[in-house]
Order: structure tokens, then C-alpha cells, then sequence
């Protein structure tokens, strides 16, 4: 029986890193759409990717040291990487903003940030319901993340098309690309995130 709270508590630790990294989407956004207190909300969006890093941290030493885990091992170290992995793209962005001192936020930007959140959001659902073994509901958040996943690399290209076309600044376009670029692949794996939970799904179900 005393292994039994050790299971919970790995579902526990996926729900805070969810909520963590929708929290790090929601201030992306809130960025992107006001660049004032530039200084501050990089720090804020800092933090919170490294209060990411700690709870990967946690995963990591828990699996570790647990003989029984909830589900396979393999799949809580690719989830725990995967959420990691879209936290750790969404700090790369905002850092490129800072350091190559961007002077206004593009609508493109803006635009792939909020579906970006959209995502984090629709990851947070699904992995409350992979607690709760509502598998199906897995499986159809799944397939939004997918959807959002298209549709965010629509708008990159559109983005990038749109770059190369109306600035004529050939150093500011170096600079968007790179943001455009750390966005869609934020978009990219969170897809990872699906494509874990559904071979989850596809085993307990």
C-alpha cells in the first residue's frame, strides 16, 4: 500500500508542470501584445521556465527512485521531456526578443503565441484526464493539439512569407525568423506531448 501514494503523486507533478507551461503561454501572450515592461515580463517568463525545470527535475529523481510507477516509466521521462521541451522554446522566443532588442511585436507573432496558448491548454486537459483514466477525452484533446499544431505551422509560413515580402531591414528579418522559428517549433512539440499521451492512451486503454 505505501506505494500507492507515490503513484498519484507523479500525476500530481504533470498537472503543475501543465499548468506551469500554460502559465508561461498566457505571459508570452501578454508580452507579444504590449512590449512595455519588456525587462520585467522576461524575468517573470524566466521564472516560470525555471520552475519548469525543477518539477522535470522532480519526474527525473521520482522515476528514479520508484519500483512501481502508474505507467511506464519510458512514457512519464518522454511526457515530463516533451512538456519541458515546448517550456524551454517558449523562454528561447521571448529571450531572442530581449537580446535582439525587438522594438515592436508583429500581428503574426501575436497570432501564433495565442494559438500557442490555446495548445498548452487543450495539454493541460488532456493530462488531467490521463489522471482521471478518461481516455477517450485523452484522445480527442489529442487530435485538437494536432489541429492547432497545422494550423500554427500555416501561420509560420504565412509569417515568414510575409517577412520576406514587406520588411525591407534584411537584419530584422534575420531576427523574426529565429523568433518565428523558436514558435513553430514550440507548436512542433507540443505535438510530441500528443504523440506521447496517445501511445499512453493506445496501452491502458
Amino acid at each position: 500500500m505505501k506505494l500507492f501514494p507515490k503513484e498519484i503523486d507523479f500525476f500530481e507533478i504533470f498537472d503543475r508542470a501543465a499548468l506551469n507551461l500554460t502559465k508561461a503561454a498566457a505571459l508570452l501572450v501578454a508580452l507579444m501584445e504590449n512590449f512595455d515592461n519588456l525587462e520585467a515580463k522576461t524575468k517573470e517568463i524566466y521564472e516560470v521556465e525555471q520552475e519548469g525545470d525543477i518539477l522535470t527535475h522532480e519526474i527525473m529523481k521520482k522515476l528514479n527512485k520508484t519500483f512501481i510507477t502508474p505507467i511506464d516509466r519510458e512514457d512519464l521521462h518522454s511526457l515530463a521531456a516533451s512538456l519541458d521541451d515546448v517550456l524551454d522554446l517558449i523562454w528561447a522566443a521571448v529571450d531572442r526578443i530581449s537580446v535582439f532588442r525587438i522594438k515592436e511585436p508583429t500581428k503574426e507573432a501575436i497570432l501564433m503565441s495565442k494559438d500557442l496558448l490555446v495548445t498548452t491548454e487543450v495539454m493541460q486537459k488532456a493530462i488531467k484526464n490521463l489522471k482521471e483514466k478518461n481516455y477517450s477525452h485523452v484522445q480527442d484533446y489529442c487530435i485538437e493539439i494536432n489541429r492547432l499544431e497545422n494550423m500554427v505551422d500555416r501561420e509560420f509560413r504565412d509569417a515568414l512569407g510575409k517577412l520576406f515580402d514587406e520588411v525591407k531591414d534584411p537584419i530584422l528579418i534575420i531576427k523574426w525568423k529565429e523568433i518565428y522559428e523558436h514558435l513553430e517549433d514550440a507548436s512542433d512539440k507540443c505535438e510530441d506531448v500528443a504523440n506521447v499521451l496517445e501511445a499512453i492512451v493506445l496501452k491502458y486503454a
